[in-house]
Parts: structure tokens; sequence; C-alpha cells
């Protein structure tokens, strides 16, 4: 079991899904998932001038920064705070999250080279955010469903589970449990535009698991779930082996779960 406890996290980014060959190819990236917050308390607070001062974050710099492969932003749509907003970006490594940094400060230098004018552009781009913060660092894991890009606004289900490390678990069984469940339902299910799901790098809580699921609209989160429902009892029909694999799988998991839904701002993703 100690060794289980110790590599079961790494494990699972490297093997879930093995038996689906584009996900053996996908290279494991590094995803920050920075939550900011809107400053409720300015005057004048204009949406649309926000999208336009990060547009030109994002077409200035970070659509010119090798370092970065994606960057989304997702708006609070039903959370516990409606202030919140996620800023997730993608790396190819850990070393690029640092040099990621650098280059930003470099790009920014050359998109406003004038002191003054570069100063007055993000005291602008800061009055619109609260002061506190807070970052994670995920390690993404094989078996991504993939949307095509779309310049239509999503919504985004985020589904937080914890694992339970059961003293008679083993990499390999989760593994091939992850297989079987995702390959029956999500990648089947139409309405599940795309997926994927992150594991802890560093952060407050390694026992996370975080699942993504976009669809088109707030609709259709209940008709995926029972699509999925629909799916599982298709591929495994009979109830006693249905419940057999359920079990199997649900013992890597606590039964305590938490689910956010954010919406998507498509301008400002690279």
């Amino acid at each position: 079991m100690k060794r289980f406890t110790q590599t079961f996290l790494a494990a699972f980014a490297a093997m879930v899904l093995t038996g689906n060959l584009a996900a053996q190819e996908q290279k494991q990236n590094f995803v920050t998932v920075t939550t900011l917050h809107w400053n409720l308390q300015k005057q004048n607070f204009d949406q649309k001038e926000w999208i336009a001062i990060e547009k030109e974050f994002l077409e200035k710099v970070i659509r010119k920064n090798e370092f970065i492969l994606e960057q989304k932003v997702l708006m609070h749509h039903f959370t516990a705070d409606n202030s919140e907003l996620l800023l997730i970006t993608t790396y190819p490594s850990w070393e690029a999250i640092e040099k990621a940094g650098k280059k930003t400060d470099e790009l920014s230098m050359t998109a406003w080279p004038d002191e003054k004018t570069r100063n007055a552009y993000f005291e602008k781009r800061e009055a619109y955010f609260s002061g506190n913060h807070s970052d994670e660092i995920y390690k993404t894991t094989p078996g991504v469903k993939t949307a095509p890009k779309s310049d239509k606004a999503m919504v985004y289900y985020v589904r937080k589970s914890h694992w339970a490390f059961p003293k008679d678990g083993n990499e390999k069984e989760f593994g091939e449990l992850a297989t079987k469940y995702l390959q029956a339902t999500t990648y089947k299910n139409e309405l599940a535009k795309s997926y994927y799901s992150l594991v802890h790098a560093w952060g407050s809580d390694n026992t996370e698991l975080v699942e993504t699921f976009a669809i088109d609209n707030l609709g259709d989160l209940e008709k995926m779930n029972e699509k999925n429902r629909e799916l599982l009892r298709t591929a495994m029909p009979d109830e006693a082996k249905r419940k057999e694999f359920t079990t199997a799988y649900g013992k890597y998991f606590t039964r305590v779960h938490a689910d956010y839904i954010y919406k998507s701002i498509p301008e400002l993703t690279k």
C-alpha cells in the first residue's frame, strides 16, 4: 500500500487509458489555474472594455509567447462566488512555466516600451481585479477528448473528486477501469464536446482529480449525465456485472466531490 500511495498519481497520469492509441501518443503537459476575482467596487465597471484590454494583452504578449501552448478564461456561471474568474494556461513542461513568465515580461516591455504608457495600461488592467488570487499547478492526463475550435462561448462543467487510496488498489486495475468507463461513456457522448482531466502537481490538495467537460449550453448538462448513464447500461447490460464494475471503480474515490459551472470567453482564448 505504501508504494501504491506514493506512485498512484504519477502512474495515473502515465498509464490511464493505455488501451487508447491516441491517448498513448498524448504528451503530458502542465496547467496553471489562477483564480482571480473581479473588483466589484470599481466605478463604471465595463465588461466590454475589460475584454478589449485583455485582448490587447493576448495579442501582444500571450500569442507571441512560445512557452504558452494554450490559454483560456472562464467566468462564473454557477459557483459559490460570482466574482470568480479562472485563468487556465497550458505549458509543455514544468520548466516552461518559469520561462513563460520571463518571456511575458520581455514581450510586455516590447509592446509598451514607454514606461509611462506601460504603467498606465497595467494600472487600467489591474483595476478590474481585487488584490486576492490563488494558484494551482496540475498535470494533464492522457485521454483528452478535443472539440473543434469555435468562436462560440461554451459552458464548462468542472468536477473535483478526491482519491481514496484503497488498500486493495493497484495502478493496473485503476487504469483498466478508467479506460473502460471513458471509452463506454464520455468518448461516445456527443453532448460532451470536449473532456480533459488534471491531477495535482503543486498546490493545496494532492488528492484532487479535476475533470472538465465542455457543453453547448447549461440545458445539456443533465442530458449529458443521463446519456453517460444510458451508455454505461448499454456497454454493460448485465446489472450485476455493472454494479461490480462501478463498485470496483468507485473504491478509488472518496464520496466527496464538488461541482462548478463556468462560461468561456472565446475572444480571450489562445
